[in-house]
């Protein structure tokens, strides 16, 4: 397995305690906080509400602020809603190209099971 599919391993068993242990029905702002603490538990650096740039040609033209920026080299995005749908897919990966970032991971925490989306650039 690679270093980085390990991570992502790491991260989704993140998200299934906090949901196992909270269930669906919160705002994202909890799934968070929750999820941080997970992050902490087993020693993963993590950035929260990270503020990255948005260029294009060459030129700043905005930030976008990203849920998570794991280990420096993935973004994981959540979500808290009855389902994923394409348009999540589509600003994910969207997120991975703009910020140069190979690897993410969706996180919905609001249906009855976690989902979760491995995202690749």
């Amino acid at each position: 397995m690679f270093e980085e599919d390990k991570l992502t391993h790491k991260i989704i068993g993140c998200a299934m305690k906090v949901h196992s242990e909270i269930g669906c029905g919160f705002q994202e702002v909890i799934y968070q906080r929750c999820l941080s603490k997970e992050f902490r538990n087993i020693g993963l650096s993590y950035e929260r509400e990270k503020e990255m740039e948005i260029y294009y040609k060459g030129e700043l033209v905005g930030t976008r602020r990203v849920d998570f920026l794991v280990e420096g080299s993935v973004i994981v995005e959540l979500k808290a809603v009855k389902e994923l749908e394409n348009v999540h897919l589509v600003q994910g990966k969207n997120y991975l190209k703009v910020f140069k970032i190979e690897k993410g991971l969706l996180l919905n925490f609001g249906s009855t099971s976690l989902e979760f989306k491995r995202l690749f650039k």
